[in-house]
C-alpha cells in the first residue's frame, strides 16, 4: 500500500499558497480572449481521435447556504427557478451534442453543484432523458455515472430513481459529524441522515460511495474530528475526500459568517490532518493525494498503482483518455486545443442561448509547452512518479536541458528526502507526497504571479 509520512517542519517551511492543479494551466489563466469559435474549432479536432467523452453538468442551485461554501451557487428556497434554468440547459445540451461526433461514447458522468437534488425526480429524469438522447450514453451500466448528493436533500425516492436512470456512484456531502462545527457553518445534518443515505444507496447497488470531509472548519479540534473519523471508517464509505477549508470571505460572501477567531489554529489544523491519515491508512484506505483517500481495491487505488489515474475538473478520475465537455453555468470543457469555461452568471449564461449560442465566456488555448508541462504535472501529481525517458519520447526533448531551471529548482526538494532524481525518472517520497503541490509548482510556467489567489496547499 502506498504511504504518507507526516513530517511537520517540512510542512511549515514548504507551506504556501499554489495551484490545486485540476488543470494545467490552471483557470487563473484563463482569458475573454477565448470564445465560442474556438471551442468548436476544438471539438470538431478532438473528434478525428474519436477518444469517449466525460460529461460535466452543473445544477448551481441550493436550498440552504452553508458558510464555508465556495462553489458557484444560487441560494434560494424557490425550486420553481430551476425551470428556466433547465431550457437553458437543454439547448446547451443539443448545441454542444450537435459538435460532437454521435458514436463517441460517454464512459463518464458527473452531475454538480451546487445541489443536484435540487431538482425534483421528474426534473432528473427529464434530464438524464435529454442527455441521452443527445449523447451516447451506455445502457449496460458499465459507464462510471456519478452525481453529488446532500444527504438533507433526498426524498423517498430519490436515490432509488437516480438509479434506474443510469447513475452507480454517489458523492455525499458532511464535513463534520460534530453539532457544534455543523452549527457554526450553518449545515446541520445528523450522522443518521448520512448513514441512511449511504445503507439505502448500497442496497440499491450503487457501486461507489464517496463521503467528503472538511479540515480547518470553525470549532473543530483534534479530538472532534476524531470522532467524526470513527463514524466515517464504521460506515466505510469506498472513498473519501478530505478537503482543507480555505478562509477566503474577501472572495466568497457567504464565509463572512464564520468568525476567524473560532478557526483551528495552524498547528491545530496540522494536528487534524495528521490524525486523518494515520486513522484512514491504519483501516485500510489508501492515500491517493490532494486530500483524496481510496480503500485498497477501490478502482482509483488500482489506477494509481498500474499509472493510468488521471486528474481534471472534478478531482481522481480513472478515465484519462476522455475529452471533458462541461454543460450548465460556470462549467468547464477540456479538449486536446485547450479549456474554455461558460458564464458564471445565470443573466449571462440565459442571454447566450437565448441567441442560441454556446455561453463560453473564457478559456485558455494550449500550445506545446502547455501540453508538455501538463503531462509532467499529471504524471506528479497522479503517479508519484515520472519517467523522463517517456517524455522526451513523446514530446522530442531533452528532459535535463528543456527543464534544466527547474531540475535546479529541485536540488532543495531533493535533499530535504521530498524526491528522488535519478538519471531516467524522478519519485516523490513519502514524506514528499503531502508537498506534491510545491512540486508541481516547479514546472508550472505561470506560478511566478499572483499567489496569493490560491489557497494554501496545506
Amino acid at each position: 500500500m502506498e504511504t504518507v509520512e507526516f513530517d511537520v517542519d517540512l510542512i511549515r517551511r514548504y507551506a504556501g499558497s499554489g495551484p490545486r492543479y485540476t488543470s494545467y494551466p490552471t483557470a487563473m489563466e484563463f482569458s475573454p480572449s477565448v470564445g465560442e469559435q474556438d471551442y468548436i474549432d476544438w471539438v470538431r479536432e478532438s473528434n478525428i481521435s474519436r477518444r469517449p467523452l466525460s460529461l460535466y453538468v452543473h445544477i448551481p442551485f441550493c436550498a440552504h447556504v452553508c458558510f464555508y461554501c465556495a462553489c458557484n451557487k444560487v441560494v434560494t428556497a424557490d425550486r420553481s427557478k430551476a425551470e428556466p434554468y433547465l431550457e437553458s440547459l437543454y439547448r446547451e445540451i443539443r448545441l454542444q451534442a450537435s459538435l460532437v461526433d454521435p458514436d463517441r461514447r460517454v464512459d463518464q458522468l458527473h452531475w454538480g453543484g451546487g445541489t443536484p437534488t435540487f431538482l425534483s425526480e421528474k426534473q432528473m429524469c427529464d434530464l438524464m432523458r435529454v442527455l441521452g438522447e443527445n449523447f451516447y450514453l451506455h445502457e449496460d451500466d458499465s459507464g462510471e455515472y456519478s452525481i453529488e448528493i446532500d444527504p438533507r436533500e433526498l426524498r423517498e425516492d430519490t436515490l432509488p430513481i437516480l438509479r434506474e436512470i443510469g447513475f452507480n456512484r454517489v458523492s455525499l456531502g458532511v464535513q463534520d459529524f460534530n453539532p457544534e462545527v455543523q452549527q457554526a457553518v450553518h449545515r446541520i445534518q445528523s450522522a443518521q441522515q448520512t448513514l441512511d443515505a449511504m445503507n439505502q444507496a448500497r442496497e440499491l447497488g450503487f457501486r461507489s460511495i464517496n463521503i467528503d470531509l472538511m479540515y480547518g472548519l470553525p470549532l473543530q479540534t483534534a479530538k472532534s474530528f476524531s470522532d467524526t473519523l470513527d463514524g466515517v471508517i464504521e460506515v466505510r464509505p469506498d472513498r473519501l475526500s478530505v478537503f482543507n477549508y480555505a478562509h477566503l470571505p474577501e472572495r466568497f460572501k457567504p464565509q463572512r459568517r464564520i468568525s476567524a477567531v473560532d478557526l483551528p489554529s495552524a498547528d491545530e489544523k496540522l494536528n487534524i490532518l495528521s490524525l486523518t491519515i494515520e486513522k484512514l491508512t491504519a483501516a485500510g484506505y489508501q492515500y491517493i493525494g490532494m486530500d483524496h483517500f481510496a480503500l485498497a481495491d477501490d478502482e482509483l487505488s488500482e489506477a494509481q498503482r498500474n499509472g493510468s489515474l488521471h486528474r481534471n475538473f472534478q478531482g481522481y478520475s480513472t478515465h484519462s483518455d476522455s475529452d471533458l465537455v462541461g454543460m450548465g453555468v460556470s462549467a468547464i470543457s477540456a479538449m486536446p486545443g485547450g479549456f474554455s469555461q461558460n458564464h458564471v452568471k445565470l443573466e449571462d449564461y440565459y442571454r447566450d442561448l437565448e441567441v442560441p449560442r454556446l455561453p463560453v465566456a473564457r478559456g485558455v488555448a494550449l500550445n506545446e509547452d502547455d501540453h508538455l508541462r501538463g503531462e509532467v504535472i499529471q504524471q506528479l501529481i497522479c503517479n508519484n512518479t515520472l519517467e523522463t525517458e517517456r517524455i522526451e519520447s513523446e514530446f522530442g526533448i531533452d528532459f535535463d536541458s528543456y527543464f534544466a531551471a527547474e531540475l535546479k529548482q529541485l536540488k532543495l526538494m531533493t535533499q530535504d528526502g521530498l524526491l528522488r532524481v535519478g538519471d531516467h525518472r524522478i519519485d516523490v517520497t513519502a514524506r514528499g507526497r503531502l508537498l506534491i503541490r510545491n512540486v508541481c509548482k516547479v514546472f508550472d510556467h505561470y506560478r511566478v504571479e499572483q499567489e496569493e489567489k490560491f489557497s494554501k496547499m496545506i
